[in-house]
């Protein structure tokens, strides 16, 4: 039996960035230690709000194959963003806006607006996701 707090922690955290997000339905997906977010067969971020590893809660933007991580235009529209603690340095194309930033909510409603206009530096087609993407072309 699950009782209510089972319920809350599993609605995604952040919940503004999902409703920003909804002229695209995006889809929200359990994923490790948050919520993925998928716009068609991309991943374009994740939300996190758990209490272990808390300096790694946020907003992940996933970016594009194309795209460098040290992007000076990136950094400038994102002034917080920084390499994810939890990821080890093992994957680069992952980046944290850290929920306890000053400007939090502001670079996060940023990283909505570039979603919405499908800024080809965000997101990414996972690997599990790649043969049904091949497959519906």
């Amino acid at each position: 039996m699950r009782t209510g707090e089972d319920k809350a922690k599993q609605k995604p955290p952040h919940a503004f960035v999902v409703e920003a997000l909804s002229a695209l339905n995006p889809e929200v997906r359990r994923l490790f230690s948050g919520f993925g977010i998928y716009v068609g067969d991309k991943i374009v971020l994740m939300l996190r709000d758990r209490p272990q590893f808390p300096q790694d809660n946020g907003v992940w933007i996933v970016l594009s194959e194309e795209t460098d991580p040290r992007d000076a235009s990136l950094r400038k529209e994102f002034p917080s963003l920084r390499k994810i603690g939890l990821l080890g340095g093992k994957i680069g194309h992952w980046l944290l806006i850290p929920g306890d930033g000053p400007r939090f909510e502001q670079e996060a409603m940023r990283a909505c607006e570039l979603v919405l206009q499908r800024d080809p530096r965000l997101g990414r087609v996972p690997a599990s996701r790649r043969s049904t993407a091949r497959k519906r072309v």
